[in-house]
């Protein structure tokens, strides 16, 4: 991708496949967020040590998803950085589960190891001489805790779950209009010219107005189904999904409207809402049957 900077994707990005990535440096590597699952994980580990026989010294964790941090204990010998609500959102999630919202998966022998080095805005991480910035993004977006990893020397960008490329937005535990701000104020400024996104193919800028259209289409769905007393589900299954319809997993407008319409209610970005019945209304919406796991 760029010299010492790699991504490592994992198809299909869907439910609990997420893409991390890595710098390697003369001393060690950075590891941006691990994987869901312990068989996955380790592969990753394996991906790494192809490219390097240095360890990871560090690993980065953009939010607190389990996809992206249930195989934090694995890098031994890591210290593992994050925000301080990543931290806390670890925690708060606890140990990994499937049924009923998901189709089975072979967790392995997750240990929870939350960040342990936390930030309250950010880090500045050196591989050698490539300073890369870790910046909380300042506000509630796909969670209240999300960072990038940005490397201005090279213009790459590792966004976590701030995109999707190929698959639908999810921000459920964040917030629409959050994430607007944070795309539009935070993440475009920069420049990019490539960006891992927290699943899916690497992409270059344009992904960004991608995913901008997809959270307006949001807003907008919901102001119409809250003006015509319709439920987040019943506005989910009445709405014709149009350009997104291709996306993976698009169960995920449900939880999606349950946010949106928590915000045409007042709510704050990122504040409590009803996960589990958002988590319910999308398994209805995919006909009463657990959301598909291929982890």
């Amino acid at each position: 991708m760029s010299e010492g900077i790699y991504a490592y994707l994992q198809p299909d990005g869907t439910w609990w496949i997420n893409n991390t990535g890595f710098l390697a440096g003369h001393r060690g590597v950075v590891s941006v967020d691990a994987c869901s699952t312990e068989r996955r994980t380790r592969a990753y580990l394996d991906a790494i040590a192809s490219v390097t026989p240095r360890p990871v010294r560090t690993l980065v964790n953009t939010h607190h998803h389990g996809d992206h941090t249930f195989g934090n204990y694995l890098f031994a010998g890591a210290t593992v950085v994050g925000h301080e609500r990543t931290r806390e959102g670890v925690l708060g999630w606890g140990r990994p589960f499937d049924a009923p919202v998901w189709t089975p998966v072979d967790w392995g022998g997750i240990e929870l190891e939350p960040p342990f080095l936390t930030y309250t805005e950010g880090v500045t991480l050196w591989v050698d001489d490539l300073r890369c910035e870790v910046r909380h993004v300042g506000a509630p977006a796909h969670t209240p805790n999300d960072s990038i990893v940005w490397v201005p020397d090279r213009r790459v960008l590792f966004c976590g779950d701030l995109l999707f490329n190929g698959g639908t937005p999810f921000l459920m535990q964040g917030s629409v209009a959050g994430a607007i701000s944070v795309l539009e104020e935070v993440v475009k400024p920069l420049g990019a010219e490539t960006i891992v996104p927290g699943h899916g193919p690497v992409s270059g800028p344009g992904l960004i107005d991608e995913v901008l259209g997809y959270l307006r289409f949001v807003q907008d769905t919901a102001v119409a189904g809250r003006a015509a007393g319709l439920s987040p589900l019943e506005a989910g299954r009445e709405t014709d999904l149009g350009p997104y319809a291709g996306l993976t997993d698009p169960e995920r407008i449900v939880g999606n409207l349950h946010r949106a319409y928590a915000e045409l209610d007042g709510a704050e970005p990122g504040a409590e809402i009803d996960v589990v019945m958002a988590m319910a209304d999308m398994v209805t919406y995919n006909g009463g049957k657990p959301l598909t796991c291929r982890a």
